[in-house]
C-alpha cells in the first residue's frame, strides 16, 4: 500500500512559485488555501487541476519525499 504524497506550502516555494499567486490560484480551482497552509493538500486534488504549475510543484514535493526517505 502506498501513501498518499502531501504537498506543502514548502514546495510552493521550492517550486519558486509565489504565495501572492498562489492563494487566487487555489481558490480559482476551488480549493482550500487555509487548509493547505495548515495541513497540506494531496497531489491528487493538485493534478486534478490539469494545470502544469500543480505539476512543478508536486515534482518538488516527490524530491522533498525522496531526500527525507535518504536522510533517514
Amino acid at each position: 500500500m502506498s501513501e498518499t504524497l502531501i504537498v506543502r506550502a514548502e514546495d510552493i516555494r521550492t517550486a519558486r512559485l509565489c504565495f501572492q499567486g498562489a492563494r487566487p490560484w487555489f481558490r480559482r480551482h476551488g480549493l482550500d488555501w487555509q487548509a493547505f497552509l495548515a495541513e497540506g493538500l494531496p497531489a491528487e486534488m493538485l493534478v486534478a487541476t490539469g494545470d502544469a504549475l500543480a505539476l512543478r510543484v508536486i515534482a518538488e514535493a516527490e524530491k522533498r519525499i525522496a531526500r527525507t526517505v535518504i536522510e533517514d
